[in-house]
């Protein structure tokens, strides 16, 4: 199955992370990058899991998750060992129209986390729709090399010079010319 590539505001969401493992670590720092509004409940969680949720002010529920647990939530991530657990949250998620993503089960998913870069605004995303999550990330290593570090202070005055110029044809030359220029210097 191929995935659509988007991104989501999840500004006014609320998470449901399920589980507390390696594996639920690494989601759990790639979420914070974009929001604080996270709860977790897991049986059990890593000391690194713990340290990490704790320093980012997150809530743990030490216990096991319960039918009706992702009600209030909008977007889940069952990131355990329990592949039963996986289809029975997937499959509640379905009455209630709760986005799921279920941790190398492409089959309870409504989405999954690419490999991604981001450096201030600039958020590229790699996929291989699960197929080989591995190559994913040698790419996103291999093309983050590639990007100079100034992107950032280049975007930055990019986003503030759209605020302060009127939109028309104007407008967008003055911005493709600024990208080609930016791209001749440091892509060479």
């Amino acid at each position: 199955m191929s995935f659509f590539p988007a991104y989501f505001n999840l500004k006014n969401k609320k998470i449901l992370l399920v589980g507390g493992g390696h594996i639920a670590l690494e989601k759990l720092e790639k979420l914070v990058e974009f929001t604080k509004n996270i709860n977790i409940i897991a049986k059990e969680v890593s000391k690194n899991f713990e340290t990490f949720a704790q320093k980012h002010t997150l809530s743990i529920e030490k216990r096991a998750y319960k039918l009706g647990d992702i009600l209030p939530y909008d977007v889940v991530i069952v990131a355990t060992n329990t592949v039963i657990l996986h289809k029975i949250i997937y499959e509640e998620s379905r009455t209630r129209r709760i986005l799921v993503n279920s941790v190398d089960n492409t089959a309870y998913c409504d989405f999954i986390f690419p490999s991604y870069i981001k450096k201030g605004d600039l958020t590229i995303s790699i996929s291989t729709s699960g197929a080989s999550p591995a190559m994913a990330k040698r790419l996103r290593i291999y093309i983050e090399k590639l990007i100079p570090s100034s992107i950032e202070s280049f975007l930055k005055e990019m986003r503030g010079l759209r605020k302060t110029m009127p939109k028309g044809k104007e407008r967008m030359k003055f911005f493709e010319e600024k990208s080609d220029n930016f791209m001749k210097k440091y892509f060479k």
